[in-house]
């Protein structure tokens, strides 16, 4: 019971009841419209308490941590989009267009920054670092995720400009936030005492995208599209991406001659991918497209996967002899 619990949790169970409402009952017309500018304020709200909760200490205590920073950014923005085009030739034989073209772009998006921290702190690692980490992939995201996707996915012309994208999300994501970070000696200890109602903020934006972007798939013909099959196929894929990405990771920190503690950093930021900046990124990026739905659905698996992994590398690398808890970040650092 405790391992399906630690499986499955509570958002993971509102994810699927999200994806079946929109599926049973999506909204559409009038509804549609509301809720997509509801979508907008959302995301506009979470980014900007995002930025609330960074401080900049941990950042500047990480920066000088370079050679792991540069390793964890390599491996998100360099060798993730390398091995997400090995899934390229799938398209239109195993898989949708559409599924392939999220298994890119899940490729191309920044690391998380909550459960990269949690799973390090809880593995013993180097927990500085992995805020200063995890921080500067979101914060690099907003440029290179756009950048990375045009250059990928150019020659199926599923995005437009990618000035307009980069220019669109700087807008809807980075005002906010830097708005927020510049607020945080007014509202930071707000902020900071209410964490735990503020989490809610996330997880219910995120639901909201992922409601409004599977009616806009459901409305288009999603699961007439999408046969067990093919959904098989993508799952097969996304663990496959997965357990690669975990290996090279351990393994590259390993010949590169990194201590224990910065091995577990590398492996859990630069195996993450950000579900909180993913959904909100794809809506931007692929406004009106008709797939989105499918496009956002790799991303789901795989934040859910890598969730369930790492949960069980963390406990192993607990139990190893010598552990020793790792300086923590201090309270509110972790967006």
């Amino acid at each position: 019971m405790k391992l399906l619990r630690t499986l499955f949790d509570g958002f993971t169970l509102a994810l699927i009841a999200t994806v079946a409402l929109a599926s049973l009952l999506p909204c559409e017309g009038r509804a549609a419209v509301f809720f997509d500018r509801l979508t907008i304020a959302g995301i506009a709200l979470l980014f900007f308490l995002h930025g609330a909760r960074l401080s900049r200490d941990a950042i500047i205590a990480g920066l000088l941590h370079w050679k792991l920073h540069l390793v964890v950014l390599l491996t998100t923005f360099v060798v993730f989009p390398l091995v997400g085009l090995a899934f390229r030739p799938l398209a239109g034989t195993l898989l949708p267009a559409d599924l392939a073209l999220g298994l890119l772009f899940l490729c191309c998006l920044p690391s998380t920054v909550q459960s990269s921290i949690a799973f390090t702190a809880i593995a013993r690692g180097n927990v500085p670092a992995a805020v200063c980490s995890a921080s500067a992939s979101n914060l690099l995201g907003v440029f290179a995720t756009p950048l990375l996707v045009a250059l990928l996915v150019a020659a199926q012309g599923s995005t437009g400009s990618p000035v307009k994208a980069i220019g669109d999300i700087v807008l809807q994501l980075l005002v906010p936030f830097v708005a927020g970070h510049l607020l945080r000696p007014w509202i930071g200890a707000w902020v900071a005492r209410w964490r735990r109602l503020l989490a809610y903020t996330d997880r219910g934006t995120i639901l909201l995208v992922v409601y409004v972007a599977f009616s806009e798939s459901v409305a288009e013909g999603l699961w007439r599209q999408v046969p067990p099959p093919s959904l098989l196929a993508v799952l097969a894929c996304v663990v496959l991406l997965l357990a690669l990405m975990l290996a090279l990771t351990t393994w590259g920190s390993r010949l590169l001659g990194f201590a224990k503690e910065d091995e577990i950093t590398i492996v859990f930021c630069g195996t993450k991918k950000s579900l909180a900046t993913g959904v909100p990124m794809a809506k931007i990026l692929f406004a009106g497209h008709p797939g989105l739905g499918m496009i956002v659905l790799p991303i789901m698996l795989f934040h859910q996967l890598q969730l369930m992994a790492c949960a069980v590398i963390a406990q192993h690398y607990a139990r190893r002899p010598g552990a020793s808890d790792p300086p923590r970040p201090r309270t509110g650092t972790a967006p």
